[in-house]
């Protein structure tokens, strides 16, 4: 209320009414709280002197009787008018400033998918409405869950910072949900102080859809204090940006997503595929026990029987074979494991368990033959035998390899066990061990085949042939 004065309020149009009343009353005079004569004229008179006051503070005198206390009234109500429209002039200049920052914020963030793009403008925004010598945005990390800045200038852009919830100022705003002023920062118990001292601070949510997923923070080195209007704006702010942010995330995520289904689809049947995306702290890709099947499939004289082809030719046929015999894998929800020249190598019961991993992989390699048994492809029915090999127990999977170059894959016992049942078996023939034959039950027809050798191995392997 410093702004407000007598003298502003009877330079007013509105005063003429003030200066008639005084002069048709005679003898009144209006001082200013030092004494010093604003209106009025002849001599100041003592008597009658009546405070001239708004909200309990002193404007001045009207001295002079008769009339001294209805001026005294008149001057009262005249300053409380002018304080209301000053008030409200300037709640309709901050209302105007708020809604043309979200205006142009609106404009600048529609097109803008990258996090940290986003963050950047709309500090970039802030700084142009609201003082601050730093400022940073700070998402909470899903896996971490800790706030890390992922934009900034000032002393709020230093260094890779990482708060946990309710650490600091940021932190609990983050927990409570409610925007702060904190304008004597360095005596806050809940200050850390960055690379830039801030004297004066504030803190807002930054919400969408109901959770609070960050906090933008804007400071001051010294010199200015924040005021209510300045965390009414940075809400509006952070509102709008929690918005951007956020389709900015899903975005990120959705690309991300898209390039690992790319990726897996060639190995993965699609419903295990969106299984992983939909629930990925469901499937671990770290290396761990578990019991699975495997399965071996190589053609028989693969080199032999292509030697007269171009290499185009080769490459056309296998990428024929590859196809349907994956499409069966996949039918059976086994993993691809890998192509090694014409053989192929799946799991069944990794990365995501399945119920009876033994009948599936008998199921996928009967598919198997009978598809080739009926290759629509003339030359691929003629001349592509298979012979495949099944195992199952319990091995070592996971990503395994160098830091430049990991593969998911099987290690174990029972991968060297198929791999020889492939190797022994006769084209259009399927191999299985024991514990294939008992796992899979009724399902399957079997036929003993005695034992055989595998390196490696002091026990031999009980071996059953699956007749279809």
């Amino acid at each position: 209320m410093k702004s407000i004065s007598l003298r502003r309020v009877l330079r007013r149009d509105v005063s003429g009414a003030v200066r008639d009343l005084v002069d048709t009353l005679g003898g009144v005079s209006v001082l200013d709280p030092a004494g010093e004569r604003v209106l009025g004229a002849g001599r100041v008179p003592e008597e009658g002197r009546e405070p001239v006051l708004l909200e309990g503070e002193l404007l001045g005198w009207v001295c002079g009787v008769p009339g001294a206390r209805a001026v005294a009234s008149l001057l009262g109500l005249l300053a409380r008018c002018d304080l209301e429209r000053r008030q409200l002039i300037g709640e309709t200049l901050e209302k105007y400033k708020e809604i043309h920052l979200l205006y142009r914020m609106s404009e600048r963030l529609a097109d803008r998918l990258d996090v940290a793009e986003v963050a950047s403008l709309v500090l970039e925004e802030a700084r142009r409405s609201i003082p601050a010598t730093g400022a940073s945005v700070m998402i909470m990390d899903p896996e971490s869950g800790n706030l890390e800045i992922v934009s900034g200038f000032g002393g709020g852009g230093g260094g890779r910072t990482l708060l946990r919830p309710g650490e600091g100022i940021a932190g609990s705003v983050l927990v409570s949900g409610r925007p702060e002023v904190v304008n004597r920062a360095p005596d806050d118990p809940r200050y850390k102080p960055g690379p830039g001292r801030a004297a004066a601070l504030m803190c807002a949510p930054l919400r969408s859809k109901g959770r609070v997923r960050g906090v933008i923070n804007m400071s001051h080195g010294g010199g200015y204090e924040y005021t209510a209007a300045d965390l009414q704006l940075l809400g509006a702010l952070a509102s709008q940006a929690a918005s951007a942010i956020e389709n900015a995330v899903l975005h990120e995520r959705r690309v991300r997503q898209e390039r690992i289904r790319g990726h897996l689809e060639r190995y993965v049947p699609s419903q295990v595929i969106d299984l992983i995306l939909e629930d990925p702290d469901h499937v671990s890709l770290a290396s761990e026990s578990r019991h699975i099947a495997l399965l071996f499939s190589d053609i028989r004289n693969f080199s032999t029987t292509c030697e007269r082809l171009a290499p185009e030719e080769v490459v056309e046929h296998l990428n024929a074979y590859f196809t349907s015999m994956v499409e069966e894998i996949f039918e059976s929800r086994g993993t691809v494991n890998k192509f090694v020249g014409d053989m192929i190598v799946a799991l069944f019961g990794a990365p995501v368990e399945i119920e009876n991993p033994e009948q599936a992989a008998v199921r996928a390699a009967v598919c198997m033959q009978e598809r080739l048994r009926h290759a629509e492809d003339p030359w691929i029915r003629a001349r592509f035998h298979t012979g495949v090999g099944l195992s199952s127990g319990r091995v070592v999977v996971g990503n395994i390899g160098s830091p430049r170059h990991m593969d998911y894959t099987a290690i174990g016992d029972e991968v060297n066990v198929a791999a020889r049942l492939q190797s022994v078996a006769r084209g259009g023939q399927v191999l299985a061990s024991r514990e294939v034959r008992e796992a899979a039950g009724d399902r399957f027809r079997f036929r003993p085949m005695g034992e055989i050798r595998v390196k490696g191995r002091r026990r031999p392997v009980e071996t059953f042939e699956v007749v279809y």
